[in-house]
């Protein structure tokens, strides 16, 4: 077994769960209350900005130009196509990408990306794509799932939502991403693959937060 499916069967019962949490469960459907989505979309524009940054620490860490090259790229589509999706949103509601740049982040999406970027920070290429996968991976395991009986009708309305994360284009990115974690592992010595894992399980657990977070609507207590 391939090291990344190593990482997802030991993260398997909290992937499990996210299939089946109300928030993914009622996007799915159609039947989230757009108050709810609208949080979600805010909070998630405010994580890009921070995802990207870990995709451009990765291509300085790359051993490799062909890696360098490509989380460069990462980097890019990650502000270039999906803020894309969350400004469309934003027209909807009438507001401009930087009024959804000064949401202020929630304590989970707070959290979150201040784990991927201490690895970010520190981490070889291996870990630091390692501390990412799971937002790549989860989302393309989502998508498809709430797509496996077909496309949603025209009038679903988080119908650009569930095709981009469902896309060929999308599961690409984690198809690669595996790649490189796979590649790099053989060469990664016992302590290094041990922070590997305990990165890929965090971040694993914080996708789920993240749902809930936005299923709950959290604020700051104070």
């Amino acid at each position: 077994m391939s090291f990344s499916n190593q990482l997802r069967q030991l993260a398997k019962p909290i992937w499990d769960a996210q299939l089946v949490h109300p928030f993914v469960v009622a996007l799915g459907n159609g039947t989230l209350p757009e108050r709810k989505f609208k949080y979600y979309i805010l909070q998630d524009a405010r994580f890009l900005g921070d995802l990207a940054r870990v995709f451009a620490a990765c291509a300085v860490r790359a051993p490799d130009a062909e890696s360098a090259l490509r989380f460069n790229k990462l980097a890019e589509d990650t502000i270039v196509v999906e803020r894309s999706l969350h400004e469309n949103y934003g027209k909807r509601w009438k507001m401009t990408a930087q009024r959804m740049a000064s949401v202020p982040m929630a304590p989970t999406n707070y959290a979150y990306t201040k784990h991927m970027l201490a690895v970010a920070a520190s981490g070889t290429a291996a870990e630091i794509t390692v501390v990412a996968l799971p937002c790549a991976w989860v989302y393309c395991v989502v998508g498809q799932h709430l797509l496996k009986n077909g496309p949603p009708p025209k009038n679903h309305p988080y119908r650009d939502w569930l095709m981009l994360y469902a896309s060929p284009e999308f599961a690409e990115v984690q198809r690669w991403m595996r790649k490189k974690v796979d590649q790099w592992a053989k060469t990664a010595g016992h302590e290094a693959r041990r922070r590997m894992e305990a990165s890929f399980i965090l971040s694993s657990r914080y996708e789920w937060m993240f749902w809930e977070m936005a299923w709950k609507e959290e604020r700051w207590p104070v």
